[in-house]
């Protein structure tokens, strides 16, 4: 019973056991039974490579792998995979940058100069120190205890609110430390009596190494003579490494609470020997920091000591007066080397262009001077001027001959003195010249190297016997071009909102329309930051009559159609009253209805504004700074300059359409807070003369009252309509010649007025 109920068992479990039996043995014949080899794989060269029957094992024993057997690589078909879902863009992170490059790039500036001063001598001679060094050396900072509030101008001064000088010593280095060691290489420390010879101190700076500890001045021995090494004597300087600084930096505090000194130079020498193990030298290298010890009431311009020639600091000076004598004194002896490198220079290149191909020809006189320029084509060839010693042939208005005047006249006189002085120099002491007279003269403007001239004069020869003769004599000279500097400028925006306001008077209403047209176009639609402001002049007559006849009523309808058209658009409007029509008197009104940063411009309703012309005048504008009045170019009169000819649908910016009008200040960009402080300073005239305010326009306003830059200059994208100006006789006599010479100028050029005039003359005579 038992072995038949077994076997009806395996009868049912039997082709399950002998499937898998079967699977198993299938699957042990396809493996490759080969031993593998075991190795260790150390990443030296070759001894890490495995070999192709290596790689196939490997293969064999990897889950779908595939066994490469010759040397090429397996040749797939790339493929690409759809993939429609769409993965939501993650914002990019924003990346801070430095404000400067310096900072990014961690490179520092080179000198710091501190100067030690006091609330008896910050006004004397500190400011005498910063008038001699400010414009060499920057930044200078001036510390002291204590000072009035108001501050010299053109100094930065930090007041460390006590008078006791150790005090004033930490408080000065935990300044520096705090605002200044990582961005300055070296830093210089100098009491406020004594002079500095700047570019000499540049000069010494620019040779040392910024990586050594260097403590460099005067070297002085302690009182007493108790302690080893020196410290660096206070009045004539010291100059400190950024790397002893940050060497000494922990221990500043320590100094204060544990030095005891009665003299501020001592004290921080103690602190630098004591914390650091550096000592005040006079000598590094080959380099020697020089100084000079002038007496009580010598005289620098009279002094010839060596040492005094070769100083870098003079110390003591006892007031400002000796302070600018002694710079006088140094800037001689720079300027007389400046010249002697310059001769040196010259006889050099006079002596090597004697072997050059070409000989003494190669050398362009003046020797060091760019060569003249050379024109291309006929339209280049530079245009000489003739010149007397009272007049000139060569006019801004194109009039044959006018009267020197001004720079030019000066500019004539110079020029004659130094020739005179250059011949003197070459024939003394057997000939003295003097000026006769001038009888030719011509100068040209050279851009390559400067004002060139050629001037024919009669001279009275005098030789040693006195004996006397009349001579005339050619010379040539150039006034070469100076160095080019770039002058630092205040930041500026095209982002500021500019306020246009539009004077307007009962004969400007036809105007307007056009106006209008340009203004909707080019700001409104745009969007263009600007806000438009009309202000309506009124007679007496006409203020009168506005409830019943109001003569601006149209432009007023028209404002308010655009206000409703644009959204974002208002344009307000100010009515005056005035028989005699004046700008200071407009911007009295408008100037009290706006804050003090905004930026105005004054316009003209027959202009053309765009938006070129707005950013340049916010970028000619600068707070504080500068005010700009463009010289627009204004259309001849169409009966002019079109007779007999059809009139173009677009006047282009060319010599036969049109002229800078240069006799126009009607426009001008300036800011609320510059206008408000020139006439602040106008007040006091104001109130001796009222009238001023009608015989002054904007320009000579900030011309005579104002110390701002008027920045004037032709604006090509300031196009203006012809129309007569009605020039007001109640203005000043140069307001209302200017107005008059306008109206002449502004009709057409003078090839067009000769037509017309030459054909006005053969009618009459037909």
């Amino acid at each position: 019973m038992r072995f038949s109920a077994l076997l009806s068992a395996l009868r049912s479990v039997g082709p399950v056991i002998i499937g898998i039996s079967l699977g198993f043995t299938l699957s042990l014949l396809s493996v490759n039974w080969t031993e593998e080899a075991c190795f260790f794989a150390d990443g030296d060269g070759d001894d890490a490579a495995s070999s192709p029957l290596e790689e196939r094992l490997q293969a064999a024993r990897k889950t779908n792998s595939i066994a490469v057997l010759n040397d090429a690589e397996p040749d797939f078909e790339p493929r690409i995979v759809p993939y429609n879902k769409q993965v939501a863009q993650s914002a990019p992170k924003k990346v801070l940058r430095a404000k400067y490059i310096s900072t990014e790039l961690m490179t520092r500036e080179r000198l710091f100069v501190g100067v030690l001063t006091s609330k008896d001598t910050i006004n004397t001679l500190a400011v005498a120190v910063n008038r001699t060094i400010g414009h060499h050396l920057e930044p200078v900072v001036y510390f002291c205890g204590m000072h009035d509030r108001k501050a010299p101008h053109g100094m930065f001064v930090i007041s460390h609110g006590d008078e006791r000088p150790i005090w004033n010593m930490f408080q000065t280095m935990k300044y520096i430390f705090d605002h200044y060691v990582n961005t300055f290489d070296w830093f210089y420390l100098i009491q406020d009596d004594a002079y500095i010879q700047a570019d000499r101190i540049k000069n010494l700076v620019d040779h040392l190494s910024i990586d050594r500890r260097l403590y460099m001045g005067c070297p002085e021995e302690f009182i007493g003579g108790e302690m080893e090494g020196r410290y660096c004597q206070g009045g004539f300087g010291y100059l400190l490494s950024r790397a002893l600084l940050l060497r000494l930096q922990p221990f500043l505090e320590n100094c204060r609470d544990d030095i005891l000194s009665t003299s501020p130079d001592e004290w921080l020498g103690r602190c630098i020997i004591d914390y650091t193990a550096t000592n005040c030298v006079s000598k590094y290298g080959e380099l020697q920091y020089h100084h000079y010890t002038l007496d009580q009431n010598s005289d620098p311009i009279k002094e010839q000591s060596k040492d005094l020639k070769k100083a870098l600091t003079v110390h003591p000076v006892s007031d400002p007066e000796q302070m600018y004598q002694l710079h006088r004194y140094f800037t001689e002896i720079e300027l007389q080397k400046t010249y002697d490198e310059i001769a040196k220079l010259q006889a050099e290149i006079k002596n090597v262009s004697a072997v050059a191909f070409e000989g003494n020809r190669s050398a362009q006189w003046p020797i060091g001077v760019n060569p003249p320029f050379e024109p291309k084509t006929r339209f280049e060839v530079l245009k000489w001027e003739y010149f007397t010693e009272k007049e000139i042939y060569s006019c801004l208005d194109e009039s044959p001959k006018c009267e020197l005047h001004g720079i030019d006249r000066m500019d004539v006189a110079d020029v004659i003195e130094v020739a005179v002085g250059e011949l003197n120099k070459k024939y003394k002491p057997l000939l003295q010249l003097k000026k006769q007279h001038l009888i030719n003269g011509y100068r040209r403007f050279d851009p390559t190297r400067g004002m060139e001239y050629t001037l024919d004069l009669q001279l009275e020869a005098v030789n040693q016997k006195g004996h006397s003769r009349s001579i005339s004599k050619r010379v040539h000279l150039v006034r070469p071009l100076s160095q080019v500097e770039i002058l630092p400028m205040p930041y500026v925006t095209e982002a500021t909102r500019v306020h246009v306001v539009v004077p307007i008077t009962a004969m400007d209403r036809d105007s307007v329309d056009p106006f209008f047209k340009v203004f909707v176009s080019n700001f409104f639609e745009i969007n263009e930051n600007a806000v438009l402001t009309f202000l309506f002049i009124y007679d007496p007559v006409e203020a009168q009559q506005v409830n019943q006849k109001d003569i601006f009523s149209s432009i007023k309808t028209k404002i308010n159609h655009l206000e409703a058209k644009y959204a974002t658009v208002k344009i307000p409007w100010i009515s005056v009253k005035t028989e005699t029509p004046s700008q200071i008197k407009f911007m009295d009104i408008i100037s009290k209805k706006h804050p003090v940063d905004t930026l105005f411009l004054l316009a003209n309703i027959n202009m053309n504004v765009n938006t070129e012309f707005m950013n340049r005048c916010r970028m000619n504008s600068i707070n504080n700074w500068q005010v700009f009045f463009p010289i627009h170019f204004q259309n001849y009169n169409p009966d002019v300059a079109y007779h007999d000819q059809p009139r173009p649908t677009k006047v282009d910016l060319i010599k036969d359409s049109g002229h800078f009008d240069r006799w126009s200040f009607d426009e001008a960009c300036f800011y609320n807070s510059d206008y408000m402080a020139t006439r602040t300073k106008m007040a006091a005239d104001v109130q001796e003369n009222e009238e001023i305010l009608e015989t002054l326009d904007m320009y000579d306003m900030f011309v005579k009252y104002s110390d701002l830059h008027v920045f004037r200059a032709v604006e090509p994208a300031l196009h203006q309509e012809y129309h007569y100006k009605a020039c007001n006789p109640r203005l000043s006599e140069d307001i209302y010649h200017r107005c008059v010479q306008s109206n002449l100028e502004g009709l057409g050029s003078r090839s067009q007025l000769t037509v017309l005039q030459f054909e006005q003359e053969q009618g009459n005579r037909s």
